[in-house]
């Protein structure tokens, strides 16, 4: 894995090991920032199922102010924190070590892009975009990496799906406020 462009480009990134783990595709990061290019510069991003942090690290690489990282798991956690360090974005970031849901009920913050890329089948995405959906600035995008065959909701808080793209086995499911769709 690598980060693809921007002030990191070319720099390696670490994969989290074992079977439970699936990191975004280079296609399919291509495309997720394909779409975005125009809405990083200057956004707060939400990277809410962490991983490796690939998703937030290209968002911050390509001109985000600041990336929020969330995952439950340590290993996740430190391996965020290992590919802020190489790529020396630490800076603008901050890695928190929480589950999904509480993160989203207790936070505060605002942001512009959220990216989740959850364990597949999981059902996670459908709890976290009622809550989310409040979290989101007025122009907001929610941008959902699933399996090709899963099933996501329609709507959410003001927010219903905007576009659907397809990369061999995996799905992205764009989602922006219903006014915001033109």
């Amino acid at each position: 894995m690598r980060v693809i462009t921007g002030i990191a480009r070319g720099r390696k990134l670490l994969s989290p090991e074992g079977q439970d783990v699936r990191p975004t595709s280079e296609v399919a990061k291509e495309a997720i920032f394909s779409i975005l290019q125009f809405e990083l510069e200057g956004a707060r991003v939400l990277d809410l199922f962490a991983g490796s942090g690939q998703l937030g690290i290209e968002a911050l690489s390509r001109g985000a102010k600041f990336c929020t990282f969330v995952d439950a798991a340590r290993p996740s956690q430190e391996l965020v924190r290992k590919n802020l360090e190489t790529t020396g974005l630490g800076a603008s970031a901050r890695v928190v070590p929480m589950d999904f849901m509480a993160f989203l009920s207790g936070t505060q913050e605002q942001f512009d892009i959220a990216l989740l890329d959850p364990p597949y089948d999981k059902k996670m995405i459908d709890a976290a975009l009622p809550v989310l959906a409040g979290k989101m600035s007025e122009d907001g995008v929610i941008v959902c990496e699933t399996d090709k065959r899963e099933l996501l909701p329609e709507g959410a808080g003001g927010f219903t799906v905007y576009r659907v793209y397809r990369y061999g086995k995996t799905k992205l499911t764009l989602y922006r406020r219903g006014e915001n769709h033109a």
